[in-house]
């Protein structure tokens, strides 16, 4: 040869560039366990892991003499061996693709692998790349689960190497891939329309489908007549699904879906079928703190109200009544057809206590009973069928304030009462003390009641009035103004206490219960039958004075006959 080896050498080392970093191209020319020797026609062959020339699979499938791209990482780390990196030639790679893809608009492959703030990392063979959230698809997702750990192209928009920036949208490439097919779908789509789709995504207040380029919203008010608290009882990711265009915004590209709509409303002439006050059965579907509701038929649920579910507690909670997924008989109360509004009762469909208790019991009927409660107004006494009977504060005494004579009882207690009226439609049971006993006042004025001329005696006396005995628990008042025709302005001064006297009844309250007594109408009564009987007793005496008298007089006169 006429080159030397230092010649040959020299030349070598001019044709490839000797700077860290640079990208060259090496021969394997050997392999073991772990490590691949690379010859990159310098001063020694470089020594490179053998994991850094594993394939997508985690395969080695390289072979001695095989040339590869390599990064010069030092050429003479002062040992006299030579670093090389596989690595960071593959990464070098990565970029340059990365370049051509975004100046030649073109699409490149990669994986999202985790999520970052503001959207997600997707690698792209060596290079790690930033999708935002809102480039991911053409309209936002709240679940990406789907997406993620799956081959899914992009689009490169923005590169920049010495800051290690790379940025990728997703939904370029779908808008691209679909701006035809959309375009032709759009023209075609129509209100009204059945249309066939698959379900791409669900969420809790519904789910996505793709209609063939556009997608649409079937909301889960929309899926069933009946009531369903999730879609993914109705639909999952990847079904097929018929589906009805209920909106359809041009401008927005926004299209909402409707499932319930391809069948029968089951609204539709519902009052006819259920007319108010049948009784049905029906299922218990979902319990809330104001009552439960219930379907009668399939799409079809009202609301039983906690004031509808038992008789004698309107305030119990509705799981101390039925359970989910209970058979029960429902009374169909009212129906709201605009407003798809029925309300049901279930106490209807089970006897009234109220109307039990007056078919056996009547009224004047005497019954016993536990004292379950003592108010401002009253005793409330338990009764049979779990009802309550009150006793009023004025039914408990004749002649003692209900307020004082309420404090004999207590709750608890067991007495005896008498039924007053039975009110089943408002619920209501009367019942009576006093009238367990004879009434002094009604008895006393059967005999001497208004214009009655009756003897009393004075039990108080001050200067207004005197309070006056009548009868046993009878009681009068005789005002100062009644006890003579002359002006008395004191009557402790004409009268005492013990006093027994004649006076007249002048005023009767029944419902107070009160008695107005006078002795000066009783005065001025025997005066005015003084004068008439006086008037009698001189014209008896004076004879006829007329013709008339005369021949009255002839006529009383007894025949001779006789």
């Amino acid at each position: 040869m006429s080159e030397s080896f230092a010649e040959l050498l020299e030349e070598s080392l001019q044709s490839v560039e000797m700077s860290p970093g640079a990208i060259v191209t090496g021969t394997i020319v050997d392999v073991d366990d772990d490590w691949v020797v690379v010859h990159a026609g310098l001063k020694s062959e470089g020594v490179i892991p053998k994991d850094q020339f594993l394939n997508e699979l985690g395969d080695f499938d390289l072979n001695v003499g095989d040339q590869i791209k390599v990064a010069m990482e030092v050429i003479d780390d002062g040992w006299g061996e030579t670093r090389l990196s596989r690595e960071k030639a593959k990464r070098a790679e990565s970029w340059q693709k990365l370049e051509n893809a975004i100046e030649n608009n073109e699409i490149v492959k990669g994986v999202i692998s985790g999520k970052v703030k503001g959207g997600f990392t997707v690698d792209i063979e060596e290079v790690r790349a930033f999708l935002p959230g809102s480039l991911v698809d053409v309209r936002p997702l709240r679940d990406t689960l789907h997406l993620e750990g799956k081959p899914l192209e992009f689009k490169v928009i923005k590169i920049d190497q010495k800051r290690n920036n790379v940025v990728v949208s997703r939904r370029a490439v779908l808008e691209d891939e679909n701006s035809q097919e959309r375009e032709q779908l759009l023209a075609s789509m129509e209100e009204g329309q059945s249309i066939l789709g698959i379900v791409k995504n669900l969420t809790d207040y519904g789910a996505f489908v793709d209609l063939g380029g556009v997608d649409g919203l079937l909301h889960i008010t929309d899926m069933s007549w009946k009531r369903i608290k999730h879609p993914s009882e109705m639909v999952n990711v990847g079904d097929e699904i018929d589906v009805r265009i209920l909106r359809f915004d041009k401008e927005k590209n926004r299209v909402s879906l409707g499932m319930q709509q391809l069948g029968d409303d089951p609204w539709s002439d519902i009052i006819s079928r259920y007319p108010e006050g049948a009784k049905v059965q029906a299922t218990i579907t979902n319990l809330t703190e104001y009552g439960c509701f219930a379907e009668i038929e399939s799409g079809v649920e009202g609301l039983v109200h906690v004031s509808e579910m038992d008789w004698t507690n309107k305030n119990v909670h509705p799981s101390k009544v039925v359970s989910v997924g209970d058979e029960t008989e429902v009374m169909i109360l009212e129906i709201d057809e605009d407003r798809r509004r029925i309300s049901l009762g279930i106490k209807q469909c089970r006897p009234n206590p109220w109307e039990a208790f007056g078919a056996v019991h009547e009224k004047t009927q005497r019954i016993k009973g536990s004292i379950k409660s003592i108010t401002d107004f009253g005793i409330f006494i338990g009764l049979d069928g779990g009802i309550d009977g009150l006793v009023h504060l004025s039914d408990i005494s004749w002649n003692e304030p209900g307020e004082e004579a309420v404090r004999r009882f207590s709750k608890g207690d067991e007495i005896e009462t008498v039924i007053l009226a039975v009110d089943a439609e408002r619920e209501r049971i009367s019942l009576g003390i006093k009238q367990l006993e004879r009434d002094p006042f009604s008895e006393f004025l059967e005999v001497s009641d208004r214009g009655s001329i009756v003897k009393a005696r004075v039990t108080e006396v001050s200067a207004a009035e005197a309070v006056m005995e009548l009868a046993e628990e009878v009681i009068g008042v005789l005002k100062a103004s009644e006890i003579d025709s002359n002006k008395i302005d004191d009557a402790t001064k004409v009268l005492e206490v013990g006093q027994e006297i004649e006076t007249k009844i002048i005023g009767v309250d029944r419902k107070a219960r009160t008695i107005s007594l006078s002795i000066k109408a009783k005065d001025e009564q025997e005066e005015r039958e003084a004068v008439k009987d006086h008037q009698r007793q001189e014209s008896e005496r004076s004879g006829p004075a007329t013709l008339g008298d005369l021949i009255k007089a002839q006529m009383d006169q007894p025949s001779e006959d006789n």
